[in-house]
């Protein structure tokens, strides 16, 4: 078979954003639902960063059994309170805030890493819940080519790609992106979710972690360099892409408010620059690389000097997610309201922040809702990008 006749290798794009990672959730089962019955794990290619690591790694490690890796996933976010992500209780709340403030500016405390929130639950739950062994035998049967996760290095400021997959993938190195071939554990998940201030960086060898969306500039990448040819990327950015007639430049924008911006507001805003700016700037350059490619005659096309187009299918939230924190923010435990009601975390405008931390059922079920929703959809799009025919369940219901 010829190269330019080989089966395309889909790529599963899974991005960060701490709670925000529940709408993943739901379209993955909306996938699950439009596959048939004896389908096989459609993405041989995993890729996941922050929370979204997490919801990788979960899937490789069920990939011989896809559909019940995806019910697996769902029960844990269905279910999921804050206690099971970071110490919520009075006693873990005050005792990491007292050792956040006296390390910060103070200086005391010593070498040990600190930050807001206390992440040991998080590793509990990984460990109980996740069998690593699946990776490895799913790769054996030829059912996963590679699963990779992305954590910032704080010490060398590289974006480092850790995967685990076919021994024939070779490593990458880029400017200040690294590709690491490993064989993942919870360490790698622990430092891909460290969120910079909110929870802990995690060692790694020699060298500490952090949260993988920190300075990645090319988010799609890494699956492409684990062979991918065609991406599904599901995002948890609540804006969609517009054009210039959705802009109104014939007036300045009006300010809703005449008070100054919250800690939260403002950190609001910065999370999700680390987390969706990026990925939606590589989604619009590879479609302009796209738009290029096509251009090359067909005479030098065949002869493998032009772009070979990647073909990207994005699925996001048609409903801003803050709003949607907003609505679920009396649920979080109350030592946690307290904490961040004066940063204005609990406030409309602070709850950017809240929806990034808000790991609680109500919040989390309306989110695995809504992916679910947002992709059927898309449903004659997925099919035809997964070149699917759909089951039972799908052609005779979407829910």
């Amino acid at each position: 078979m010829s190269e330019s006749k080989a089966a395309p290798v889909t790529g599963l794009i899974l991005s960060g954003g701490g709670a925000r990672a529940a709408y993943q959730v739901g379209v993955l089962a909306a996938i699950a639902d439009l596959l048939p019955d004896t389908a096989r794990n459609p993405f041989p290619v995993i890729v996941g960063t922050s929370a979204g690591a997490i919801n990788a790694v979960g899937l490789a490690c069920g990939a011989l059994h896809f559909p019940e890796a995806i019910r697996n996933l769902t029960q844990v976010w269905q279910s999921f309170h804050s206690a099971q992500v970071y110490r919520s209780d009075w006693p873990g709340v005050l005792r990491q805030a007292g050792r956040f403030v006296s390390n910060a500016l103070f200086g005391l405390g010593g070498a040990a890493p600190v930050a807001l929130l206390d992440s040991a639950p998080l590793r509990e739950l990984l460990a109980e819940r996740l069998d690593f062994s699946g990776i490895a035998a799913a790769v054996a049967r030829r059912q996963l080519r590679a699963v990779a996760v992305s954590a910032f290095a704080y010490e060398s400021a590289q974006a480092v790609t850790f995967y685990q997959g076919r021994a024939a993938i070779d490593p990458w190195f880029r400017h200040r992106r690294v590709g690491v071939p490993t064989r993942l554990a919870v360490e790698h998940l622990m430092a891909s979710a460290a969120i910079p201030l909110i929870f802990p960086p995690v060692k790694i060898n020699r060298e500490y972690y952090g949260d993988g969306a920190v300075r990645q500039s090319a988010p799609i990448s890494p699956a492409l360099h684990l062979g991918a040819t065609r991406v599904l990327v599901v995002g948890v950015s609540g804006k969609s892409r517009g054009s210039l007639d959705d802009v109104q430049i014939d007036r300045p924008p009006v300010a809703r408010s005449q008070r100054p911006p919250s800690l939260a507001q403002i950190g609001g805003h910065m999370l999700n620059s680390t987390f969706i700016d990026n990925l939606e700037s590589d989604i619009e350059l590879l479609e302009r690389l796209n738009y290029m490619g096509a251009l090359v005659p067909d005479d030098v096309r065949r002869r493998g000097l032009g772009l070979k187009p990647v073909e990207v299918l994005v699925v996001a939230p048609s409903k801003p997610l803050d709003q949607i924190a907003a609505r679920h923010r009396r649920e979080l435990p109350a030592a946690l309201r307290l904490f961040l009601r004066g940063p204005g975390a609990t406030r409309a405008s602070g709850a950017g922040v809240l929806s990034y931390l808000l790991f609680e059922a109500g919040y989390c079920n309306e989110l695995i809702e809504l992916g679910y929703q947002d992709a059927m959809a898309q449903k004659a799009e997925l099919l035809r990008f997964l070149a699917l025919e759909p089951s039972v369940e799908a052609q005779a219901s979407t829910r």
